[in-house]
């Protein structure tokens, strides 16, 4: 019975070790929220509830002062690109206008030649004849 006694002081001993471990771990995990929280509690102290509105205020004029200059230089760059596309339209529109009044004088022209010009007038069969004949005399 003796070896049973020291079999079970064993156990009890392994067991005991393995609670005091697990009991050691449990406590270091449970610590950290509270160390967190203490070290949160700690700098929250340091600052006053002015202190952070001022600071989340300046942030907030920060940003949204941020965001209008971004604005503003979109709005620069829109507006030196809008200006570039309407030049270059005014410079296509230019360019059809000439090629439109080239195309117009050049169709007025082909008109007036068609239009100006009589058919010659042919002579009829006998004066050729007859204009043939006191040719061939002459000579």
């Amino acid at each position: 019975m003796g070896k049973l006694k020291t079999y079970r002081e064993q156990l009890q001993e392994i067991v005991d070790k393995g609670i005091n471990a697990a009991e050691e771990q449990q406590k270091k995990l449970a610590a950290k929220p509270f160390d967190y929280a203490e070290k949160l509690e700690s700098g929250v102290r340091e600052y006053s509830v002015k202190t952070l509105r001022s600071r989340y205020n300046g942030y907030s004029d920060s940003l949204f002062g941020q965001l209008r200059t971004l604005n503003s230089r979109f709005g620069n760059f829109a507006a030196e690109l809008v200006a570039k596309l309407e030049k270059e339209a005014v410079e296509g529109a230019d360019a059809v206008s000439e090629a439109a009044e080239q195309v117009s004088k050049a169709a007025q022209d082909a008109s007036k030649p068609v239009a100006a010009k009589k058919p010659a007038a042919r002579k009829p069969a006998a004066k050729k004849a007859a204009a043939e004949k006191s040719e061939a005399t002459s000579a």
